[in-house]
């Protein structure tokens, strides 16, 4: 592994949104947030000059509508540790039965969400989908004390949580956690389908495109809750690619706070993107650059 130092960039505090609020407004790392630009106001000409395309402008949107906060009751105090994590691997069943998605199966013939559970008619259709996170956001908590906060694009966008979720897979040398989430509202299912589709076919357009012209100004942007508080998309360059073994890391300039960690990691214009979908923003490094958890090949 690398010998990189990285200070991970959670968010923890005590109150509700109002305290997380409080962290925004006193940051020390990037006081005033001038690099962040909120989800909702993102537009073409955010972006660096040679890079204002339509095809990457509506990839950015695309992640960020599958970027979501990840929020963990601490066990050993009364504290809430914040993180962000992406949306991947939709699924519809019914009956157990795989309706629309991308790939996957399950064991169960009734919807598993906790209300089902408790409920004399669960519900024959739900919705089940993985989420990515850095392990250390989650890596000393239970299940049941693990939530996330979905399309919190303003600071007025209502509050749509999905309670119900199991870490599947975690790795501590890597960084890389696994959550695997499900819901039976149907509101919620089909418009988290729906932009996971949306994604994988934008996301190919870019990768063609700018594999094949292989700029020399490494693109990088990530979609992230700083500070635990609404989406905010923040651009910048890739510096570094360090492998060992199977793993990959990168490091960049793209601006990124206390809450960010666990966000996914963009890296546009190398060879080997499409293989990477689960790198992750691990944290800042003493260099001043920030950096991602090993993603594999």
């Amino acid at each position: 592994m690398s010998k990189l130092i990285i200070d991970h960039e959670t968010q923890e505090s005590e109150g509700g949104e109002d305290d997380l609020h409080k962290y925004l407004v006193n940051c020390k790392k990037n006081p005033g947030h001038v690099q962040f630009i909120p989800v909702d106001t993102f537009t073409l000409q955010h972006l660096p000059e040679g890079h204002q395309d339509n095809d990457l402008f509506e990839l950015i949107k695309a992640t960020a509508d599958l970027t979501v906060r990840v929020d963990v009751k601490m066990i050993t105090s009364p504290k809430w540790r914040r993180g962000s994590g992406s949306v991947w691997f939709v699924n519809k069943f019914h009956d157990g039965v795989i309706q629309d998605g991308v790939h996957g199966h399950t064991d169960y013939t009734k919807c598993w969400c906790r209300k089902c559970q408790d409920s004399n008619s669960p519900s024959k259709v739900w919705w089940e989908f993985s989420v990515y996170t850095a392990t250390h956001v989650i890596f000393d908590v239970q299940e049941n004390q693990t939530s996330l906060r979905l399309f919190y694009d303003r600071d007025d966008s209502p509050v749509i949580s999905v309670n119900d979720v199991r870490v599947v897979d975690k790795d501590i040398n890597s960084d890389r956690c696994e959550l695997k989430c499900v819901t039976c509202d149907r509101n919620i299912g089909n418009k988290l389908l729906k932009m996971c589709k949306l994604y994988e076919n934008i996301w190919k357009n870019v990768f063609t495109r700018y594999s094949a012209s292989k700029s020399k100004h490494r693109i990088n942007f990530i979609v992230s809750h700083p500070h635990g508080c609404s989406k905010q998309v923040s651009v910048g360059q890739c510096k570094d690619r360090l492998e060992e073994g199977d793993g990959t890391r990168f490091t960049y300039t793209t601006c990124t706070c206390p809450g960010s960690s666990g966000a996914h990691v963009q890296c546009i214009g190398y060879d080997g993107d499409w293989l990477w979908y689960n790198l992750i923003h691990c944290g800042n490094l003493h260099s001043g650059l920030n950096g991602s958890a090993f993603g594999y090949h």
